[in-house]
């Protein structure tokens, strides 16, 4: 990646909530114990706890898109060494990596799981083992990228199962981007019925809109 492409990415600092992960103005009171976003105040998510390496804009899309969609997979080590450093800010001892599972549809449309192979690298950095196998997806789903919030979520449901007993682990759920969160939220939601201790989940970029 040449220095203006790089120069372009919006990577995700401090000052930012201290569950979900998301960027809060350079001006906000930091006297906090806890800062906690709008939405993890009011809202019980499933996710123990949530990082992202950089905004979903067009400087995190040169990256990401063509690593998803064409086939660039010589992104994945810049990708995933953005994304690594900050486990340390996770509360937890991981157990498990976990990546977004594919349909098998797609993945055979598609050649290879970009989740996947960001979990892979990263587990190599970690020592921390992943299974792709932990989860799959018991049907298709139709591409989000154009749906709403609500119409995501009901799109996601019941579209994963647990297949190995994880009861009493710390699992890492790993994607590319999360916009609504409603594909993790899912995740997150039968893994805790399959007796998960804790949920967190670590993705390249997120989308940020204004509360």
């Amino acid at each position: 990646m040449c220095h203006n492409c790089f120069s372009k990415i919006r990577w995700i600092s401090d000052p930012k909530c201290s569950k979900c992960g998301y960027p809060f103005p350079a001006n906000i009171d930091r006297n906090a114990k806890r800062l906690l976003c709008p939405d993890c105040l009011v809202n019980k998510s499933k996710i123990d706890w949530m990082r992202a390496a950089t905004v979903y804009d067009d400087g995190s899309k040169g990256i990401i898109l063509p690593f998803k969609h064409a086939g660039k997979i010589n992104f994945k080590g810049m990708i995933s060494n953005s994304m690594v450093g900050l486990l340390k800010e996770c509360p937890h001892e991981i157990d498990i990596i976990v990546p977004v599972p594919l349909a098998n549809a797609r993945l055979r449309q598609r050649g290879y799981n970009q989740s996947a192979i960001i979990g892979s690298e990263i587990s190599k950095m970690t020592g921390i083992k992943m299974d792709v196998r932990t989860v799959s997806r018991t049907k298709w789903t139709h591409d989000m990228g154009h749906l709403k919030a609500k119409e995501r979520k009901k799109n996601i449901s019941g579209a994963f199962r647990v297949n190995k007993d994880l009861k009493g682990k710390n699992v890492l759920l790993i994607d590319d981007v999360r916009t609504t969160g409603a594909t993790l939220e899912e995740l997150a939601k039968v893994l805790k019925k399959a007796g998960v201790k804790t949920v967190s989940g670590l993705v390249f970029a997120r989308v940020v809109r204004d509360f």
